[in-house]
């Protein structure tokens, strides 16, 4: 089949982002924009239009509408999506040969900022839940415990990344860790790419961005966790921490200087859905609608595990014996495609577009899953073998562009690797360019080999 049937095809539960779910929640104006005549809304960066880092035209204004109505001083969208925006930031937080301080569940976006920027990734170890399989949250004892070895190991941190929520819905306090950064003099940059919709504070008892806790730049995915199209983002900068200045800068460095006039109106009308009554109210039906698929499928005895995004749900495999990678497979075979497959869990994202008759369906084939494998035992997951902070042997940049030559995994002990090895998605790196194959992190690999098939390759490229 080819791709544009592909994308014509019609999917019957897309439970995967983008957020809008196939187009059902796009903005009532963004889906009348579709509907015109093909291409009419493909112009250029016209007089009247402007671009996001011109400071005349609808873009600059509607830039400015949308930092005041979210109480920042500043805001960019992006066509990159959150890549380009987290990218831009920390280009403009650091210079070459500086430090950034940042979670072992960083997105591979930041690991290339500081390959091409020159920029030292001092990754910090984060807490791990052997029953899943993947990265929790931490709090502000684990980060002063990340800073304490982090300047044993390097005097030059211009700033430190934070993660929140996780791809998995996650949050961590987002105040206190926000006051131990700045308690430091530094900068924090927060990647919020799945948490958008926290703007809105919908909801007393969920997570606030990060925003309204004085993180100096934010970064939220505006297709991930709000009903804009995919490749739209915003960075949000407050405070004098950072100069928009150099902000502006860095995005000319990485932002194409054709941006596509579709994708500033999807960052526009997304972010209005996010900060006004009537989006807010359709939001609040969405996550009303969420809780009761929740509800239904836990009294169903469906194997969910708790996080802060309403939106998100994770279907605990490895509980009964089971990779999420082969579960999410026979998912697709009845047509319910989830977001995320990993070695012990599943997660499907609800997104802003309604699932009603959802919970049947899911129990259903969740049962036929279990009748067909056979209940097992549950499994557990290795710690990964990280220190509590690391920095890399050589640098990123150094290492990428080395000569290299090719080896299998388990000949590749004591040597420094030139890439990163990251299954994607989560597109969290498992191996960053200048870091050492110590023997553990090489029996780590060989045994996440058989947890990601296809993901981790045989062998590995290394400085020759």
């Amino acid at each position: 089949m080819g791709l544009l049937n592909l994308l014509s095809a019609n999917r019957s539960e897309n439970l995967f982002l983008p957020a809008h779910g196939r187009g059902k929640a796009l903005p009532k104006k963004i889906q009348k924009l579709l509907k015109l005549r093909p291409g009419i809304w493909d112009l250029p960066e016209l007089f009247e239009i402007g671009g996001p880092l011109i400071n005349e035209g609808a873009i600059a204004e509607s830039q400015k509408s949308s930092a005041i109505a979210v109480g920042v001083d500043r805001c960019w969208y992006g066509v990159n999506g959150a890549t380009g925006l987290l990218q831009s930031s920390l280009l403009a937080l650091a210079r070459p040969g500086q430090a950034v301080l940042m979670p072992r569940n960083i997105h591979k976006s930041c690991i290339q900022a500081c390959l091409f920027g020159g920029l030292i990734p001092l990754l910090f170890d984060v807490p791990y839940l052997t029953d899943r399989g993947h990265a929790s949250v931490f709090d502000r004892k684990w980060l002063q415990r990340a800073f304490k070895k982090a300047k044993e190991l390097e005097n030059d941190i211009a700033a430190v990344v934070l993660v929140n929520p996780t791809y998995q819905g996650y949050s961590a306090d987002m105040e206190s860790l926000i006051q131990e950064i700045h308690s430091h003099s530094l900068p924090v940059l927060v990647d919020e790419a799945h948490g958008a919709y926290l703007i809105s504070q919908i909801r007393p008892e969920l997570p606030k961005s990060s925003i309204y806790f004085g993180a100096d730049l934010v970064v939220h995915s505006l297709h991930k966790s709000a009903p804009g199209l995919v490749q739209s983002a915003v960075l949000w900068s407050q405070g004098d921490k950072v100069d928009p200045f150099i902000i502006e800068r860095s995005i000319g460095l990485l932002q194409t200087s054709s941006p596509s006039s579709l994708l500033i109106a999807s960052c526009e009308s997304s972010i209005k859905e996010l900060i006004q009554s009537k989006g807010i109210r359709k939001l609040d039906s969405r996550i009303e609608e969420a809780e009761l698929l929740k509800d239904f499928l836990i009294n169903k005895e469906v194997p969910l595990l708790e996080n802060s995004d309403p939106l998100r749900i994770i279907l605990h495999t490895s509980k009964f014996g089971l990779s999420g990678i082969e579960v999410d497979k026979r998912f697709i075979r009845k047509r319910i495609i989830g977001e995320l497959a990993e070695p012990g869990t599943l997660t499907f994202c609800l997104g802003f577009s309604s699932h009603k008759g959802l919970g049947k369906r899911f129990v259903r084939i969740w049962n036929e899953i279990l009748t067909s494998f056979g209940q097992q035992k549950s499994c557990f997951f290795k710690r990964p073998p990280f220190s509590i902070v690391s920095k890399p042997y050589k640098s990123c940049s150094y290492s990428w562009g080395s000569n290299f030559e090719t080896l299998n995994l388990q000949d590749a002990i004591g040597r420094v690797s030139i890439e990163m090895v990251c299954p994607y998605p989560p597109g969290i790196p498992l191996l960053i360019p200048g870091e050492i194959l110590d023997k553990a992190r090489v029996d780590w690999l060989i045994e996440q080999k058989d947890f990601w098939p296809e993901q981790i390759p045989d062998f590995v490229r290394v400085i020759s």
